[in-house]
């Protein structure tokens, strides 16, 4: 088996090394945070990690939004680390469906000096994001992946010209490319949001080959 760019397993776990040896070094609190999300949950791998965590701060710190949104919050490494390239004045508000996760995420916010900048919701995204009433700038979606399509008809109003829609996990474990996977809901749900944003007229969009695929929509 092999990535995007002709690599096997063991070479990609070596690149990521490499990569993770020059780029700006990991927070104390986000290594806690991750042994503690590979210890005590079933799907680690679904925590952003070093290497993305600081690709999202860096978007981040080049947009300035002055609203972040995101969906899917899991164990709070891609919040914390989005929230630490906002502005003094920005905030960021994060929705996760999973009420198990709340003590764990809880505990890492309260730990962080960020934890005024975040405002945690516990629910549904389609229902809570119209309660919210806010137009955000940048808004993360890595929540459930059979709603990616709905996610987007539903977030497009509420972001502003020239915001960002990041979207995680959009080339699915290369899944969007098999066809061994045609029958399979995860797989079909991002095919489609990925034809959904590529026909958009009103974005920009790119796919970046990160991790598992990540795709930079630009409302115009």
């Amino acid at each position: 088996m092999s990535n995007l760019n002709g690599l096997d397993i063991n070479s990609n776990f070596e690149l990521d090394d490499y990569i993770s040896a020059h780029i700006e070094p990991q927070e104390e609190l986000l290594k806690a945070l991750y042994r503690e999300t590979c210890l005590k949950t079933v799907n680690p791998r679904m925590a952003s990690g070093h290497i993305q965590g600081t690709f999202l701060k860096m978007l981040v710190r080049m947009i300035r939004p002055k609203n972040v949104l995101e969906l899917g919050t899991f164990t709070a490494y891609a919040t914390l680390s989005m929230a630490r390239g906002l502005d003094k004045d920005a905030h960021l508000d994060t929705i996760e469906i999973n009420d198990e996760l709340e003590p764990l995420i809880t505990k890492y916010l309260e730990k962080s000096d960020l934890k005024n900048k975040i405002t945690l919701h516990i629910g549904d995204a389609v229902k809570i994001v119209p309660q919210l009433g806010t137009m955000y700038d940048m808004v993360f979606v890595d929540a459930e992946k059979r709603d990616y399509p709905a996610y987007y008809n539903m977030l497009f109003d509420y972001v502003n010209p020239n915001g960002y829609i990041i979207a995680d996990n959009t080339l699915w474990d290369m899944h969007v490319i098999d066809e061994a996977y045609d029958n399979d809901a995860q797989t079909a749900a991002i095919r489609r949001f990925n034809d959904i944003v590529a026909n958009d007229k009103r974005v920009d969009v790119c796919i970046v080959p990160l991790r598992d695929g990540l795709t930079i929509i630009r409302k115009k």
